[in-house]
């Protein structure tokens, strides 16, 4: 008996669309329209989605992994950008642009992504002026939380960079909360723009001032009143 995939890959595309901040104000018809032409791809670890200059096929939402894009520099040391995981889309700049891609992605461990294709998504926005109109709403709040990225990488060091990370997810109050990884310390130092030899003597750093314990892919928070603390004499603030 043969069964039809069809249906079954639009409702994952739609899924991974709708927990995306960029589709938030989406009905479930709109989102199975838009995933009804979107591609699923697997990135295999250390494989490239794409190149700085490759002609822009869209834009993508990651659905599992994570995505390291970066630009390198004429001396060729790589500038991370941001690490990007499932549910946050990225290289909508293929939409206004005639260019290329600004940038290069790179899968950083085994990884999909939905690619959202820039000539059947800007039709149908043209046809659906409503619908442009509340992706607007959506893009405006995602060039926020991006802007927000860029101020943190001109944090100058990596432990402040680390703090910071570390602060944005403690709970409120005092305590010892448990922050979650999420992820692998290496993916996490891309994120931070280090390298994980660097992020490990910084995390070792904390361990030995009793602020922080690592325990696999726990962070065990001595005292959060005393990180955030530490956080605002980096920055001087106190």
């Amino acid at each position: 008996m043969t069964h039809d995939v069809a249906p079954l890959r639009t409702a994952a595309i739609a899924a991974t669309l709708r927990s995306c901040q960029l589709f938030s104000g989406l009905s479930a018809s709109d989102l199975e329209t838009i995933a009804a032409f979107s591609i699923l791809r697997s990135v295999a670890k250390g494989a490239y989605l794409f190149r700085e200059g490759d002609p822009a096929e869209g834009f993508y939402v990651a659905q599992r992994g994570a995505f390291n894009v970066h630009r390198v520099s004429p001396t060729g040391k790589e500038q991370v950008i941001y690490v990007f995981r499932p549910g946050e889309s990225f290289a909508e700049a293929a939409l206004a642009s005639p260019q290329g891609y600004p940038a290069n992605a790179r899968a950083v461990e085994p990884s999909g992504v939905v690619l959202v294709p820039k000539v059947p998504f800007l039709g149908l926005l043209g046809r659906r002026p409503d619908l442009a109109l509340r992706m607007l709403g959506s893009m405006s709040q995602h060039l926020r939380v991006l802007v927000g990225l860029v101020e943190d990488m001109t944090l100058k060091d990596v432990e402040t960079r680390l703090l910071n990370w570390l602060c944005k997810r403690l709970p409120r109050g005092a305590g010892a909360p448990v922050i979650e990884l999420g992820t692998t310390k290496r993916v996490l130092a891309a994120e931070l723009g280090t390298s994980s030899e660097t992020l490990s003597r910084t995390f070792a750093r904390l361990r030995d001032e009793r602020l922080l314990t690592v325990r696999g892919k726990e962070l065990h928070v001595a005292d959060a009143d005393a990180l955030r603390a530490r956080f605002r004499r980096l920055l001087g603030e106190e």
